[in-house]
């Protein structure tokens, strides 16, 4: 249940980017750039309300934020499948983003919970799979759901799945012990959210208006400034919104960053790969989709291996390999791939490649960055990881067609690559500082029955 909830928040992160050109025709009076709000919308509260979300459901109960969440993302998954006009259909995903980041660190907080020590690592693996998959598997979904009833289906094939998720939470999930004492710093809170919103946008306008536009340039000055507050508050208040012992966990902190850099390198490569194969070997949007379904499948698979490794030789081995292993993918796209379509002596042993590096790396980040941290701190730490591949998913989108704007045809697709490439050995080298195995979680013990009910995937 927990995973499904991930998988629908992270799913509409990309799956709507397929069903662009078809939103656009069906809304003739409205500009390029108004349109591009549909994705910025969710983006941008998504990103922004994850870590006030996670300390909330540390407090109020992460069952019942769930729920709230769930039932907000159905609301908006509604209005989007039923608007009659773009404002109406931008609102929807507005309140999907709200929901979204309600649901994914209250699911996080619950599979933890539902574990004990030994085990929380290899959940929290399994369980960042399942986001990295929805990320991945949101353009071939949204490829045939398109190509067969149309945009709207995007959407609504959220409405059963989150029927689903409501019920099983309400029936199976028993609700966690909330945090007492005083009220985590609210300024802090409101202060947090706009920093990431103005970095979230920021960067979204970046890919239109340019990294030199007064706009641009002034949201970045007010997230860094917003976030200089919320640093120097967190280390004087007594009930910080961040506090300082998640960020004096090496693991954590190394995590974290990784995340971010990879997470630039993985939505780059999507974004990259999907434009590739539209406009280079003009395949239509259900081929398209197609070819790119072999990468969330082997991402799925090497996910579990990679849970079960992680346990015996530590994060550091694996998160150097992953991403080294992605960025040998993203220099053999450049160099093998041309403008004659070789699909399946070339892209698709390449698509599996990239699918074993990204299943050695993202399930491991997200576990790494939980690793050892106290139990009320659950909900906010996954709350931190994923706004940090929010983050590098934005950074990643807006980068990569600034560098394919910077040559014509294949050229721009390879420099975009060679950009993927780079991102996933800085990522490695961040990974460099993980802990060495001694730091890995413990031996596999026994899963008490309840706890598997309430992790059900």
């Amino acid at each position: 249940m927990c995973a499904i909830a991930a998988y629908i928040a992270t799913l509409d992160m990309s799956i709507v980017n397929v069903a662009f050109a078809e939103i656009a025709r069906s809304f003739p009076g409205s500009s390029r750039g108004t349109i591009s709000w549909v994705v910025t919308a969710y983006s941008i509260l998504f990103g922004s309300l994850l870590v006030v979300s996670g300390r909330l459901a540390d407090r109020v109960g992460r069952r019942r934020l769930l729920l709230i969440g769930t039932g907000l993302f159905l609301a908006g998954s509604l209005a989007c499948a039923v608007s009659p006009s773009l404002g109406l259909l931008v609102a929807g995903r507005a309140v999907q983003g709200v929901g979204g980041a309600l649901l994914v660190p209250a699911s996080l907080g619950l599979l933890l919970a539902a574990f004990p020590d030994s085990r929380r690592s290899q959940a929290v693996a399994w369980n960042g799979a399942v986001g990295a998959l929805g990320v991945a598997s949101g353009p071939t979904l949204g490829a045939l759901c398109v190509a067969a009833f149309g945009w709207r289906s995007a959407f609504w094939i959220n409405v059963p799945i989150c029927v689903l998720v409501a019920v099983l939470a309400w029936r199976v999930v028993p609700e966690s012990p909330r945090s007492t004492g005083p009220r985590p710093d609210v300024a802090a809170s409101v202060v947090l959210t706009v920093s990431v919103a103005s970095l979230v946008w920021a960067i979204s306008r970046a890919e239109t208006l340019g990294w030199a536009d007064r706009t641009v340039v002034g949201l970045l000055a007010l997230a860094v400034a917003l976030g200089a507050v919320v640093v120097q508050r967190s280390r004087r208040h007594p009930r910080p919104l961040l506090p300082p012992s998640l960020f004096t966990r090496r693991s954590a902190t190394a995590a974290n960053l990784a995340t971010m850099v990879f997470g630039v390198a993985f939505s780059a490569n999507l974004l990259n790969n999907v434009l590739f194969l539209r406009t280079v070997w003009r395949y239509g949007v259900v081929r398209a989709g197609l070819f790119s379904v072999l990468a969330p499948v082997v991402v799925a698979v090497t996910s579990v291996v990679a849970g079960r490794l992680m346990r015996r030789v530590g994060f550091r081995p694996l998160l150097v390999a992953g991403p080294l292993g992605m960025a040998a993918v993203a220099v053999g796209q450049a160099r093998l791939l041309t403008d004659s379509p070789a699909p399946v002596t070339r892209w698709l042993p390449l698509m599996f490649l990239l699918g074993v590096g990204i299943g050695l790396t993202f399930p491991v980040l997200a576990a790494a960055s939980v690793h050892g941290l106290p139990p009320e701190h659950f909900a906010l730490g996954g709350a931190v990881n994923n706004t940090a591949r929010q983050v590098g998913a934005a950074v990643g989108v807006a980068l990569v067609v600034t560098i394919q704007g910077t040559a014509d045809g294949i050229a721009g697709f390879r420099a975009g690559w060679l950009f993927v490439a780079a991102c996933c050995a800085a990522a490695a080298a961040v990974s460099l500082a993980q802990p060495g195995p001694l730091a890995a979680p413990e031996p596999q013990v026994g899963v008490a029955p309840a706890a598997s009910r309430s992790a059900t995937v």
